[in-house]
């Protein structure tokens, strides 16, 4: 099995995104512009909104028209808009713009132009696409993008769905004009997606720096809240970027959400915080994917979990000493992105390794070459166990030291009824002798249940090798 997820994404260490100028954070916010393109009898759809909006809990009206739910979103665009519009308008800003709110509200279009602000696809209604059909989806996005062109004049270089499917990330693929997609949470960095080979960028968006809380049970009651959350998200990066591991904030609005003054007031507040500040970048999505895709293109790169099982097998085999099947058993159970680290593909062989039976552990331990021993003698020790030798410098010992080792392995293999094993790359020369004469006093339990742990850590060792 496939895991479909990614789960490790860049890791402990975060790509440095170098930033223009340097800048220790970059601030990227979103207006969501959906008045106008939500769920309504008059649109065409089965029932009124329910979705974001000051009636919490609010419910579809099936077949029913909701006056105080439109006049809500009303009030988006006929009051809200325009005085986020205000606080904004010098700064570069990514609307959001489900392409029939936008064919209905001509003037805020031509103030969002005005603004030299970008305007990516919020697709062509705004609903919820988790039950619509894949066909039905990509037929959407298709309108979607020759509505937004008519009204806007140009084509949009962004795509965010929303209320996506399972589909939406493909379809947005597929397509093949955007320079990005914006639907997923995963990550605070932009990163690379690849869909039947190939590479789509993708720009985080956010949920939890987004005014959408206010609308919900659990959320932001206050514009208090919502400036001390902000501000508390940005100094956290910021102090990231100031250590060397910039990122992007996003900041997700809604003209009928924080266009209420006393919301409106904790976005103006969040921004003279961030203005206060040096090294701080306000860039659209689109400033944010052009920069990422010059300063880090996209790398092609095999991957494990992508392998075929012969090659994977072929590659991996002789991670565990003559013991393919360890190899044979990842392949064959469930892998994913998280194996296409040396540290995750370590930690599942050793899970396989674990999970195998007591006969099979020992035939692997069995497996392992004595240590300056006559196979090493005789050129016959595999690549890996040769390099790892020699790295400690078990390659040019004296005669004395020869018979040194062939005394202690000779005695613990009498002793124990397996080669001494130990990741000889952790170790020089002495400390390896000196650990041979410690562990030939052990019982064999406790000598196995160690030489299981070396096992796993030459596994280790040599998956890094393999994989840098």
């Amino acid at each position: 099995m496939r895991y479909s997820r990614d789960l490790r994404g860049y890791g402990e260490t975060t790509p440095d995104p170098q930033w223009p100028g340097g800048a220790r954070i970059a601030v990227q916010i979103v207006l969501n512009y959906e008045e106008g393109g939500e769920n309504s009898i008059e649109h065409g759809d089965a029932a009124s909104e329910a979705f974001l909006s000051e009636i919490i809990g609010a419910q579809p009206w099936p077949g029913k028209r909701h006056w105080n739910m439109e006049s809500i979103y009303d009030y988006g665009a006929r009051s809200g808009f325009w005085r986020l519009h205000r606080m904004l308008r010098d700064i570069p800003v990514t609307v959001y713009g489900v392409a029939t709110a936008l064919e209905r509200s001509p003037e805020q279009v031509a103030a969002m132009k005005a603004a030299g602000w970008e305007i990516a696809t919020h697709g062509l209604k705004w609903i919820d696409y988790r039950d619509i059909p894949r066909e039905v989806e990509a037929q959407h996005i298709a309108q979607a993008v020759e509505l937004h062109t008519r009204v806007t004049g140009e084509r949009p270089r962004g795509f965010y769905q929303g209320r996506c499917s399972m589909n939406t990330v493909a379809l947005g693929c597929e397509e093949g004009g955007f320079e990005y997609l914006a639907d997923t949470i995963a990550d605070e960095l932009p990163y690379w997606h690849v869909h039947n080979g190939k590479p789509q960028l993708m720009v985080p968006y956010t949920m939890d720096a987004n005014d959408m809380r206010f609308s919900s049970g659990q959320g932001f009651g206050t514009g208090t809240d919502f400036f001390d959350y902000l501000r508390d998200s940005f100094d956290m990066l910021y102090a990231e970027g100031a250590a060397g591991a910039p990122k992007m904030m996003s900041i997700g609005l809604h003209c009928r959400l924080a266009g209420r003054p006393g919301r409106a007031m904790a976005v103006q507040r969040f921004l003279d915080h961030a203005r206060s500040h040096e090294g701080v970048w306000f860039a659209s999505r689109l400033d944010i994917a052009r920069h990422w895709a010059e300063v880090h293109p996209f790398q092609p790169r095999q991957r494990p979990s992508e392998m075929s099982r012969e090659d994977f097998v072929a590659k991996f085999g002789g991670i565990y000493e003559h013991s393919p099947f360890i190899a044979e058993r990842v392949w064959d159970g469930e892998m994913g992105a998280v194996h296409d680290s040396a540290a995750g593909l370590a930690a599942r062989m050793a899970q396989v390794f674990r999970s195998a039976s007591d006969e099979e552990r020992l035939g692997v331990l069995i497996a392992h070459p004595d240590l300056a021993g006559k196979l090493a003698q005789a050129k016959r020790l595999t690549a890996d166990s040769t390099a790892e030798q020699a790295s400690a410098g078990l390659d040019s010992l004296t005669d004395d030291e020869r018979a040194t080792f062939t005394r202690l392995n000779d005695a613990y293999v009498a002793k124990h009824g397996f080669p001494f094993i130990i990741a000889v790359r952790d170790h020089d020369k002495l400390g390896i002798m000196a650990a041979m004469q410690a562990r030939i006093d052990n019982d064999t339990a406790t000598e196995r249940a160690e030489a299981e742990r070396q096992v796993t850590r030459i596994g280790e060792l040599r998956l890094k090798e393999a994989l840098k």
